[in-house]
């Protein structure tokens, strides 16, 4: 059973396992916005990816010399979460570490998710305890799917992203989830990208050094608008499986390995420090 909050512009829902949204309807355009999920393209919505962001090179990783197995973007978008506190407008989940998580990750920790409406804005908050004196690494990010096109008569390349400022931009390559330390430029002096699904041709999107902290889902066919605010991401992925009729925006603290990266996790590329007792804070907002 799905939890629901809502305010007089937008009704969102989330579902416990994986504290993960499932609607986002806008209640006087009558519209939904967020992917419904289909086993024939993606039966996700908006996962939360944690404790890493991406795959690891052999789905497996080190801590003090030991080995760990994760699957890709870990283990909270299949666990559990626990309603922490509620509100009409305002909903927080937790996820605690226990023997399952410690078997494939050697930390203790909280994980709390906070889904809070303002108008026609959605706010997603992670805060993500230590709980123990050690340090504890991690990575957290978001995957969620937006419907695109919206209009039947509209086609992908009908879309595009307007970037909060003009960017150049290079796209680093994917093989098999892993970087494969190739680039290529995709955006030069601009701030637009425009959508087609070739884009998606050899995977994701992924964004290492991106200025902008909001980006902007518009059609060049229709009043359709969604903006993404994102500040604190270093990393930013755009995704979908090519002529999906959905899109993935998705901000990150943390991203895949390099293929053959057989290092210790506190030295993986992007991971999170967290030191002992200490909290880390991130969040972003949908504006429809």
């Amino acid at each position: 059973m799905f939890e629901r909050i809502e305010n007089e512009y937008l009704k969102v829902e989330i579902s416990p396992l994986g504290a993960e949204l499932k609607s986002i309807f806008h209640k006087q355009k009558y519209q939904e916005y967020l992917w419904q999920g289909d086993s024939t393209w993606w039966p996700r919505n908006a996962p939360v990816l944690f404790p890493i962001v991406g795959k690891l090179n052999n789905n497996s990783y080190k801590v003090d010399g030991k080995k760990y197995s994760l699957p890709q973007h870990g283990f909270a978008r299949d666990m559990e979460f626990s309603v922490f506190e509620k509100a009409a407008d305002s909903i927080v989940f937790e996820l605690r570490s226990n023997e399952e998580t410690l078997a494939k990750f050697p930390y203790t920790f909280s994980l709390k998710i906070t889904y809070r409406l303002e108008e026609n804005r959605l706010f997603t908050n992670y805060k993500v305890k230590n709980l123990s004196l050690e340090e504890m690494y991690f990575s957290i990010g978001a995957h969620p799917g937006f419907i695109c096109p919206m209009y039947e008569n509209e086609t992908l390349e009908d879309y595009y992203l307007e970037f909060e400022k003009k960017e150049t931009l290079q796209r680093h390559l994917l093989d098999n989830g892993l970087f494969n330390g190739e680039s290529e430029i995709i955006m030069t002096d601009t701030s637009i990208l425009s959508l087609h699904p070739k884009l998606f041709e050899k995977d994701a999107i992924v964004f290492k050094n991106m200025d902008s902290k909001c980006m902007i889902l518009k059609s060049k066919k229709s009043d359709y608008r969604l903006e993404f605010s994102f500040e604190g991401f270093p990393y930013f992925g755009i995704w979908q499986k090519p002529g999906a009729p959905f899109i993935c925006l998705e901000p990150w603290c943390g991203i895949a390995d390099n293929k053959g990266f057989d290092g210790s996790f506190s030295e993986k590329e992007g991971i999170v420090k967290l030191a002992g007792n200490e909290v880390f804070k991130r969040g972003f907002s949908i504006e429809v």
